[in-house]
Order: structure tokens, then sequence, then C-alpha cells
């Protein structure tokens, strides 16, 4: 007999103790209950929260994987990034269309399968790829996505999909995923041997100040892509007024091209619940989150197991190994499909239970995050460097790297090379080391830091990996002969402006502008006159976007215009008798024309 909605929403409100704040993980759990959030579902769950509908709608509205109207019983979320599209998505998404006998943002009529694309879902290495409800399946040629809709519609289960298993933890029963780590290099600091209770006991036994230092003294920079002082966030937050504290692990890595989290939390999942404890430690909070994007949800099981065996081990809970008066538990907050959440404050909003804007800064979150409480967010990278700086000693980290950015760095590599994958490498390493190491010695581009980074050419490859140089949060992109560049730019724009949260007119407007312009050149209708007018616009974007979204997001455009002009040159002509080249007279009159049956003299001359 089916569930009743008001049993689901009752359900759902009650397993999170009624709190407002777990908004998200309501409507999360209604959505995969129900098949949408209704609106009669949301009248229901704003009176069981005590909160008003329209805080209800805002949400449900704000995140990709949350609907207000009916969806099929499965979902296949096709990825439709540019590395995707590289490997031949488009292929794949015709023989889902024609298999299914419906288009993108469809349901089949017995309501059995929806169609849908979604951006990066941290799988670029295994390229096309998809989410089917929360399954991720890999490397889809188009004979594989016709044999993936007949067996839908024969069992219905996507888990049954997972034919074979990928390697490491994705084996591991409570994970079951066809996911490849393509690990291809480890590092010390990431990926190298596991002590599990070494780095806190060594933590606990000096006083947090002393912790701090130590962080301080390893020069340890986020490895989030923006790279401020981790020991320097965790002094402000140690010294802001108010007894309740948060630690929150950014493990929402929504940068296209980007995955190096995926295998983190996959294969060393201990070494980033060590380092939260440490910080939880060091600022005096009691409280961790790892915001886990939606994307990764088949790791959910997992990770809860991992913390239960901390917490069984006294890794977790009350008097952290045998340390009166050092409690400290971490819970799992899941996203719903949100880029902008990745934004530190964005993420906050999405803990709240709110939509995932951006919040105004100042206060900044040490002195004022999650729920008004002190709050550091840390990424999963810089927390796995924490637990080996308290294992090792800070020396040993000073040791690797330059002398800006101290220690290793996990990059996430894909595209054209011949071994794409995860590598940990030092910082201070070559952009053409790089290339060697994933077999892409013959590269026309690199998209270093992902779409919100900058695009480099041959003559940047004896660059270097580093916040002084090359600054990225992971994502490295490689791109081979015969690519076209502009259109990868136009591709990334495309992605700021359907992930902007809308809320400032900058982002909101200024990069749908910058996108129109750049169609128009790549549809040969641009002017000389166009360089300087993306020039100025993107500039005006960054200056004044409230986020770091709007900030980066002319970059497609501006670093491409700066290191690529030539190609630009190339596709805009002179404006002929002052005609704007972005104007068809022909095909503005071709209506006119079959009413009088005649061809325009002016359009036609």
């Amino acid at each position: 007999m089916p569930e009743s909605l008001e049993a689901i929403i009752r359900e759902s409100c009650h397993s999170v103790a009624r709190q407002r704040t777990r908004l998200v993980d309501v409507v999360r759990s209604v959505q995969a209950r129900a098949g949408s959030i209704s609106p009669q579902a949301m009248d229901l769950i704003a009176r069981e929260l005590g909160i008003h509908r329209c805080e209800v709608e805002s949400c449900v509205t704000f995140y990709s994987f949350l609907s207000d109207k009916p969806k099929g019983r499965v979902v296949i979320r096709l990825c439709n990034d540019i590395i995707d599209e590289l490997k031949g998505v488009q292929r794949v998404a015709d023989a889902f269309r024609q298999e299914l006998g419906i288009d993108f943002g469809q349901t089949t009529p017995d309501g059995a399968i929806s169609l849908e694309w979604t951006a990066c879902i941290g799988m670029c290495d295994q390229a096309p790829a998809a989410l089917i409800n929360d399954v991720p399946v890999t490397e889809i040629s188009s004979d594989r996505a016709r044999e993936i809709v007949r067996e839908l519609r024969d069992h219905g289960d996507p888990d049954r999909l997972v034919t074979r298993l990928g390697g490491g933890n994705n084996a591991h029963p409570l994970v079951h995923s066809m996911v490849y780590n393509n690990l291809r290099q480890r590092g010390e600091f990431v990926f190298g041997p596991i002590n599990r209770a070494e780095a806190i006991r060594k933590a606990i036994a000096i006083t947090p100040a002393e912790v701090i230092r130590a962080i301080k003294t390893s020069r340890l920079r986020g490895r989030g892509g923006a790279g401020f002082p981790t020991g320097m966030k965790w002094e402000f937050a140690r010294a802001a007024p108010g007894e309740q504290k948060c630690i929150i692990c950014n493990a929402d890595e929504g940068e296209p091209g980007t995955f190096k989290d995926r295998v983190i939390l996959t294969e060393v999942p201990d070494r980033v619940f060590a380092g939260m404890t440490i910080a939880g430690y060091a600022i005096g909070a009691a409280e961790g989150i790892l915001y886990l994007r939606g994307e990764y949800a088949y790791l959910r099981a997992f990770l809860e197991d991992v913390l239960q065996k901390r917490r069984d081990d006294n890794l977790l809970g009350k008097a952290i190994c045998g340390k009166p008066g050092f409690d400290f538990d971490i819970r799992i907050q899941m996203g719903a499909g949100a880029y902008v959440c990745g934004e530190e404050t964005a993420l906050i909003s999405s803990c709240e239970g709110l939509r995932g804007d951006p919040k105004t800064r100042p206060p900044f979150p040490a002195q004022k995050g999650y729920l008004g409480r002190p709050t550091v967010v840390n990424n999963v990278e810089t927390l796995c460097k924490v637990t080996k700086i308290m294992e090792l000693g800070p020396a040993s980290f000073c040791q690797v790297g330059s002398q800006g950015s101290t220690g290793t760095k996990v990059l996430s590599i894909s595209g054209d090379c011949k071994s794409p994958g995860v590598y940990e490498v030092p910082f201070g390493i070559k952009l053409r080391e790089v290339l060697r190491l994933c077999g892409a010695e013959n590269a026309i581009a690199v998209q270093v830091g992902g779409p919100s980074g900058q695009m480099v050419g041959p003559d940047s490859y004896e660059r270097t990996i580093c916040y002084d140089d090359l600054a990225t949060g992971g994502s490295i992109m490689v791109f081979g002969p015969g690519r076209n560049l502009l259109h990868i730019a136009q591709r990334f724009m495309e992605f700021f402006c359907h992930e902007s949260c809308g809320f400032c007119t900058p982002c909101r407007v200024g990069n749908v502008l910058l996108l129109e312009r750049l169609r128009q050149i790549n549809a040969g209708r641009g002017a000389p006159e166009d360089l300087p007018y993306l020039e100025e616009l993107g500039t005006t974007v960054k200056l004044m976007s409230r986020c770091g979204l709007g900030q980066t997001s002319p970059n497609p455009v501006l670093t491409t215009l700066r290191n690529f002009r030539p190609l630009y040159e190339k596709l805009v002509q002179p404006r002929k008798n002052g005609n704007v080249p972005t104007f068809d007279l022909a095909s503005r009159v071709a209506e006119a024309e079959k009413i009088i049956g005649r061809r325009s003299v002016h359009a036609h001359p």
C-alpha cells in the first residue's frame, strides 16, 4: 500500500527532530519517497516544522536535484560538462532520446523514467557519465545507453546496473560502485600510510594554542583554491566570542573537472575526519559537519559507517582518546545540486536549511558563521594535510613544495590525455611536468583551476603549480589539437550563467551579456570593438559581484582574451556600412517577404 504524503512528511521531519535548520534533509527525504515536493507537500512541511511556506518553496526551487513537479521513479541525469562533450556525450544523449522516446526535461508516459542534463558529477576521468538516481554510471557508450534503458524497463532498479566494481573501497559493500579511483600518483600527505589515532593523540598532548602554532609553522594554506592560511583562520575562530563553535568540511567539489575529493573520501576518510577532530580541539568546537555534495550520495552509507567506527574507538564523541572535556562529533549534511554551495558562506546557508545564497562579508564565518557561531570551513584536502602535519610534524611538511606554497597538491586531471586521474604532486612542479605525467605532451591549451581558473597555452607550460603562479583548487583540464578553445570558453560561461544564484546584478546580468557577446563572436558576427567591450564588462563583473562565483566567472572570457587573442581576432570583422554585424536584416524581414510575395531590396540589394 502506498505511503500517504502526510506520513512521509511526518517521518521525514521527525527524523531530524523537527529542526528547521535541517530543511534540506527533510525535502531530500520527501523527494526520494514521494517523487517530488508538491505544493501540498510544501504546505505540510511548513506546518510540521513551524515555518512559512515560502521558506520551503524557496529551498525546493533553488536546488537542481529537487522538484515541485513529479519525476519518474528513475531519473537519468546525464553529465553535460565540456569533458563529457569531448568524450562523445552527444551520441549517448541521442541514444537515450531514441530509446526512451522522450527529450531531455521530459518523463516517459508511464511515469517510469525521467531524462535530464546535469552539470559536472565528479566523474570527468571516466566520461561520459551519468547519475541514475544516486548510482553513478561511467564510461557510457551509445550502445550501453540503449542497454541501460532496456534494463531499467525490465527491473527498474539502478543498483542492478552496477555489473563491475571499481578498485579500492569502491568495491566495499556499502559503496558497491563501478567508479574507478584512477589514483595515478600517491603522495605522503594525503595518500600515504594511515595511522588512525596517532595525529589526534599528538594534538591533545599539547594545548589548542600549540596545535594552531604547529599548523601556522607548517605554512599550510587552504587547498580549495583561495589559499588562505589555515592556522590564521583557526586562530580567528578560537579568539572569536561565543561558547559554541563549529567545524565544517567542504566536500562540495562542484568545479567542473574536479574529482579529487571523491577519491579522498573513498580511500582515506579517516584522515579527513581526524583533521576535523583536530580542528575542533584547536578552536574549541564540539560540532563538526561534513557537507557532502548530492552527487556523492552513493558514498554516504560508507562514510556514516566510518564515523560510527570512530565513535566506537573513542576517536569521536565524549572525552576523545581519554581527554576530559574534549567532546566532538561529526554529522553529514547532504547537498542537493548547487555549484554555488562550494562558496563557504553559501554552504553555511545550505547547512542552515536555507537556499544556498552567499552571505555578505563581513562578518566572516570565523566570526559569525553557522547559526551565528564562529565557524571554520576547510576543504577535504586541507583537513587531510592537518592530520599528517600533526602526525609527522610541521617541519616535514615545510620540506616539500615551494617557498610560498608548502606541501603537496592533489590534482584532478582530465580531458585529452592518456592517463586521466588523481595525482598528488609537490607544489612548485612545472605544468609541463604535469602534462608529461598524464601523457598530454601535445596539449594546445590547459584549463588550470577549472572554469573559474585560467586557460593557458604552450608558452606557459614552464610555469609552476603554486599559489604565486598557477593556482588551482585541483582541476586540470587538458585540450589537444583540433579543439575549439572559444567554444570551450562559451560552454564555461553557459555553466556560470546556469549556476549563478541570481542575488546580485553584476553576476546575474553581466555573465549573460558576456555569454551573448561570446556567442555572437563564435558565430562570426563579432566586430573588433567587441573585444574591449568583453574586457571592460568582465572586469566590472569581477569587481562588483558579491561572492566568489561572480568574482571568477568572467575568467573563461578574460583569460582566453589574454592568452589566445588571435583566435578572437580571426573571428571578428569590421562593420560594413555602419551596420551592427549582430543584426541580420534578412532574417528579420523574412516573414514580411512571405506576406508580400517578394524579396526585400534592402535586405537583398
